[in-house]
Formats: structure tokens, C-alpha cells, sequence
């Protein structure tokens, strides 16, 4: 018989039932061994060590970890907006060296979108500014996605008009209209109400069974990460290291409140907090991968 630890795997190895889940065999995203540092006038900050994992297309794949973690500048780095100290990330087999329309960032400040434009004309923005599409069509596919989340009848009107989830669904039109090959959204709905926030979890998970865009999300909500991710890396506290990979593509919104739910959010808090160390019986080897 094998020994427990003969079901544990790297992040570079995701196992089969993800893979199947996924439905995809190649990783579109590779973070390969990456350190990231912030250099200021009197020290060096390492804000992340030696860390690695793999997105597949059509994942929602979740960096979730506390304050200071490195998570969000993970997502820089993907973007190409922060260069790594170490190690390298590649799209489609290409090593990503700067900012580019394949991938497109939704932050969590909706004051992004240029209070003088309408919605239709800051979904479009990028599009014309691209130069990806002329006018005409840009116009068609920001009306297009626009519809997709609901706000159709509010294409011309003004940002200062529209509450923080409309604004925020506005953001993710205008990320999906470029059709980019992985959305990055970092901490998107962290800004809105209780209420707003899950409806807009809930309005993603939506139209990700629609569009099937690949997703890299940011969080240091647990429950978030449960709701909206099928797999989650764990970091770290500073600096960020993966401390393990969690499959979770069997939670949703409806699953909120259910002993199965609050189990994995427990265990997800311990791994973080408590150096990973969880006895043995409540580990689901299949579900969990460890880094060392």
C-alpha cells in the first residue's frame, strides 16, 4: 500500500481530476519559480520566494493568502507591469516581459473608468486605443458584452450615474471586450457592500459558464476564494511562498453555509496560519497539494 505521501504533488503537476475538470492538458499561464522584490531608498523587499504554479485554460484560479503576501503582485507580474527578481512567467509558452491586450486587469478602485465617457464609449475605449477594432465593430462588441452583464439599457449613460456594482460589472465588460487569453481581476468586489459583493460573485460565475474566459483572482477572503476559484493557491504571510494547492471546483455560492464548506474554509485557515500543520484524518489528499 502507499504511503500518504505518495498522493501529495507539486504545483507544477496538477493531478488528473483537475486536469479532467479543466478539460485541458497544456497550462496557457506558467509562473515558474518566481521572487519578486520591491527596492526602496535604504532596503530590499521580498515580497515573494521561489514560487510556482500553472493556469489552465478556463480555469478561475485564486492566489489567496493574507496581507502583505505577495498576491497582488503576483498579478502585477502577470500583467507585466513588475519585472521578477528571479524566475520567469510565461503566456502561451512566451516569456511575458510587459504589459500587453492578451492580458487585461480589473482592479478593486471603479474610478478607473473616465467619469466624461459613456459606458458604451469606456467599453470601447481600450479597443480604439488598441487599435484591435475600428469603430463600428467596437461599438457592436462593447454593446455585445455590455448586455452580457446586465447593463445594456445603461450604455449611455455616465460612470457618476451607476452604484459600485454596476460600475464594477462595467469594469469586467470592458476587460471580457477585449477577448484577452486570461482576465486578471485583484481584489475586484472588495470595495462593495456585503450584499453587492456576493451578487457580483454570483453574476461572474454566470457568465464564466457563458464565456469560459480564464481567470486569475485575487483575494484574502477565504470564502471568496472557495466561491469563486476551482483551484486555489495558498500563500504564505511575507514573504509569500506556496504553502499549498487546494481543488475546489465542487463549492459555489449555494454551497455557503454547508458543513462540507465551512470544513475546507477551517482547514484552509489552518494551512495558512499554522504552517500547514493539520492532522491527517481531516486531509483530503486528492483535494490538497503541499509545497515544501
Amino acid at each position: 500500500m502507499p504511503s500518504p505521501a505518495a498522493d501529495l504533488h507539486t504545483p507544477h503537476n496538477p493531478d488528473a481530476s483537475i486536469l479532467h475538470a479543466v478539460g485541458e492538458h497544456t497550462p496557457l499561464l506558467q509562473v515558474d519559480r518566481v521572487g519578486l522584490q520591491y527596492r526602496s531608498a535604504t532596503a530590499v523587499v521580498q515580497a515573494t520566494h521561489d514560487v510556482s504554479f500553472d493556469v489552465y485554460p478556463a480555469d478561475r484560479f485564486v492566489l489567496l493568502g493574507p496581507s502583505g503576501c505577495g498576491k497582488s503582485s503576483l498579478l502585477k507580474a502577470v500583467a507585466g507591469f513588475l519585472k521578477p527578481a528571479a524566475g520567469e512567467i510565461r503566456l502561451d509558452g512566451a516569456a511575458i516581459h510587459q504589459p500587453g491586450p492578451d492580458r487585461i486587469v480589473v482592479f478593486q478602485e471603479f474610478d478607473q473608468l473616465p467619469p466624461w465617457k459613456t459606458v458604451k464609449q469606456n467599453v470601447m475605449f481600450p479597443l480604439l486605443a488598441s487599435r484591435t477594432l475600428g469603430k463600428r465593430e467596437a461599438a457592436e462588441r462593447a454593446l455585445h458584452y455590455l448586455d452580457k452583464v446586465g447593463l445594456g439599457k445603461f450604455a449611455n449613460a455616465y460612470p457618476h450615474t451607476l452604484s459600485g456594482g454596476m460600475k464594477a460589472r462595467v469594469a469586467i465588460a470592458r476587460a471580457l471586450a477585449m477577448q484577452p487569453k486570461i482576465l486578471l481581476m485583484d481584489e475586484p468586489f472588495a470595495a462593495l457592500d456585503a450584499l453587492t459583493r456576493r451578487k457580483m460573485q454570483e453574476e461572474l460565475l454566470i457568465l464564466w459558464e457563458e464565456v469560459r474566459f480564464t481567470l486569475l483572482f485575487v483575494t484574502h477572503s477565504i470564502e471568496e476564494a472557495l466561491v469563486v476559484g476551482n483551484r486555489i493557491l495558498l500563500l504564505s504571510p511575507h514573504p509569500g511562498r506556496v504553502r499549498a494547492e487546494i481543488n475546489s471546483h465542487q463549492y459555489d455560492l449555494q454551497s455557503l453555509g454547508g458543513v462540507g464548506f465551512q470544513e475546507t474554509a477551517r482547514r484552509i485557515h489552518r494551512l495558512l496560519f499554522n504552517e500547514g500543520q493539520e492532522e491527517p484524518a481531516q486531509v483530503n489528499f486528492k483535494d490538497v497539494r503541499f509545497s515544501y
